[in-house]
């Protein structure tokens, strides 16, 4: 019995020190939890689309986790996890003239085109948290959220765009030299 309370005692304990380390998310614990790839990639085309490098890496995290491989079942590609059709008139947008759907599978091709989209959209709404929604829902349904007059519409998309932004200042707090922000 002693044993057993004592066992309880120790999981209770290391539950607790898990939370701790959870919420206060030191630097160390950060690059851990929430790895850093591509990071010259991330930091030269936040440079050319003035870009928060943070929010870039934040963005690539949520929509891949760094796998350049990875595809959706929607059909998105890549780091930031374009889809070809919108991958098609970025290239054409930026001076590109063959445009092959494998390139996005290219970390610096896709963080180029991901990174373009991003600063479209940030001009477009000047709001940080509707590019977001616009980047994951698409624009023509953050268009019609705002001629209702509503917020972000749907539910994950609004945990979406949490996440995104929670990603951020975990970047920028774990990656401040990485990225090149000049926080420290």
């Amino acid at each position: 019995m002693r044993y057993a309370v004592t066992a309880l005692l120790a999981v209770a304990g290391l539950a607790a020190a898990a939370v701790a380390l959870e919420r206060s998310q030191p630097a160390w614990y950060a690059k851990l939890r929430y790895p850093l790839s591509y990071e010259h990639v991330i930091v030269g085309h936040a440079e050319n689309y003035e870009l928060d490098a943070a929010l870039v890496a934040a963005v690539i995290y949520r929509e891949s986790k760094f796998d350049a491989d990875a595809e959706s079942s929607s059909g998105a590609i890549g780091l930031m996890q374009l889809l070809p059709s919108t991958a098609e008139g970025i290239a054409l947008n930026t001076g590109g003239s063959r445009f092959v759907v494998r390139d996005l599978y290219d970390p610096e091709i896709n963080v180029r085109y991901g990174s373009f989209y991003l600063r479209r959209l940030l001009r477009k709404y000047d709001d940080t948290r509707l590019a977001l929604a616009a980047y994951n829902a698409g624009q023509a349904n953050v268009d019609e959220w705002l001629q209702a007059d509503e917020g972000i519409a749907f539910p994950e998309t609004r945990a979406y765009v949490d996440d995104v932004l929670e990603l951020r200042d975990v970047y920028a707090r774990a990656y401040d030299e990485e990225l090149e922000l000049g926080n420290g």
